[in-house]
């Protein structure tokens, strides 16, 4: 059964059908041609999948981010990037990847990130001389920082998925975050003084001070979700719906940008994709109940503790994995169909579940801007309106760096353990 229900999945990857409805019908395949389980199995495990508190965050930290960008809080936080690092040659280039940063602490969708930071940027760098190619690839790797710092929705799938706590792997992703937020600004400076791009990009920028009072209200709302979810006031779920409420109050009162038709516009983008999030889950579950029920997941920790000698052997095996993994297969089905098995097999070597939960989707983060389907590279050259193949030669110096950050967040566990580690003090 196992072998037809991969067969089925790979097979409808391969014509194209979207991941949600290949992961249901292979599953189908599964249920109705190898079990004599009634079909009413099909339904329940939908409906258990999503029946997880944790889960509501998804749509409300989608919205939120939906809303910052038309209510005018994503545009102020690139001003005020732009105002501390703009007089540096690239600083346009360097504003790119902060504002991502600060953007990420609010979002949690590297998707939402693109179009609210993107949309403002590219034309931006474009305007100063910076190639398409670079613009374009600069912005698909800066918004994966969107799912690595928290609130980070795939974080909320793997703490989901393998019973591990959500608020110890936002704190996780912090450390992990800025180490690869610093790694893109030392390399776009640096490679923008060598070929001689941005020496204009101090132009017309706010002075700090004016670009700070501005911004005032956007740079509040990360303190506002995570302070609210480390003081013990919320739950991420919690701190989710507060995050839309304040974006809302500061889009229609404090900014007065926001309009409903503009509200409407930013609530029907959630829906769409938080639904397509939400069926990838729903069916997921019902091909991890299946996977279960033949002893997967319990066979497949053996074979790969017994296959590789050591955590450090593993993790390297389960990164190479992860990479080619992550280039053809969604990261939300990534994380749900492999999460639980691959964990096991690292804490049974004794690597620690939230450790292993960062590489994971810091990995699986990198699948967003690799063909054929990073996501992250397509939306920045609809943005741009270019192709991807223009991206590609930046593309593998800005990959190379996040893959060599990426070894050091595996072979260096303190990095992500050590904001957990105080938190449980």
């Amino acid at each position: 059964m196992t072998g037809a229900m991969m067969t089925a999945m790979l097979v409808l990857f391969a014509i194209s059908v979207p991941i949600a409805i290949a992961l249901c019908l292979a599953s189908m395949v599964g249920l109705f041609g190898f079990t004599t389980l009634p079909a009413i199995i099909l339904p329940q495990q939908i409906f258990i999948a999503l029946d997880k508190f944790p889960l509501a965050a998804i749509p409300f930290f989608i919205l939120a981010g939906n809303l910052m960008e038309v209510g005018g809080m994503s545009r102020r936080l690139v001003e005020f990037a732009r105002a501390f690092v703009g007089p540096l040659q690239g600083g346009l280039a360097a504003t790119c990847v902060l504002t991502c940063m600060m953007f990420s602490a609010i979002s949690g969708s590297s998707i939402a990130t693109m179009f609210a930071v993107g949309t403002v940027l590219i034309p931006a760098m474009r305007q100063y001389g910076y190639p398409v190619g670079f613009t374009a690839a600069l912005m698909a790797v800066s918004a994966e920082l969107g799912v690595i710092i928290p609130p980070s929705i795939p974080m909320i799938l793997y703490g989901v998925a393998t019973q591990t706590s959500i608020p110890a792997l936002f704190l996780a992703g912090v450390l992990p975050g800025l180490l690869i937020a610093g790694a893109l600004l030392v390399t776009v400076l640096t490679w923008c003084r060598l070929r001689g791009w941005g020496k204009r990009d101090g132009d017309a920028r706010l002075d700090r001070w004016t670009a700070t009072r501005r911004a005032i209200w956007a740079l509040l709302m990360p303190m506002l979700i995570m302070g609210g979810i480390y003081g013990g006031v919320t739950t991420p779920t919690e701190a989710s719906i507060i995050a839309v409420a304040y974006a809302l109050l500061v889009g229609f009162v404090l900014h007065r940008e926001m309009t409903w038709t503009m509200m409407l516009g930013a609530w029907r983008r959630s829906v769409l994709t938080a639904s397509v999030i939400m069926f990838i889950i729903g069916s997921a579950g019902v091909l991890g109940y299946l996977l279960n029920r033949q002893g997967v997941p319990d066979a497949a920790a053996l074979w790969l503790t017994s296959s590789f000698e050591g955590p450090h052997a593993l993790m390297l095996a389960i990164n190479l994995m992860l990479f080619v993994v992550g280039m053809f297969i969604e990261t939300g089905a990534s994380i749900m169909v492999l999460g639980p098995i691959l964990q096991d097999a690292a804490v049974r070597v004794g690597i620690d579940s939230v450790h292993f939960g960062t590489v994971m989707i810091v990995n699986l983060a990198l699948g967003m801007i690799t063909p054929p389907l990073g996501v992250n590279l397509f939306a920045a050259a609809q943005i741009a309106q270019c192709s991807v193949t223009v991206m590609l030669r930046p593309l593998l110096v800005f990959v190379a760096v996040i893959v060599a950050c990426l070894l050091v967040i595996t072979f260096v566990p303190a990095i992500s353990l050590t904001l957990p580690g105080l938190m449980t003090r």
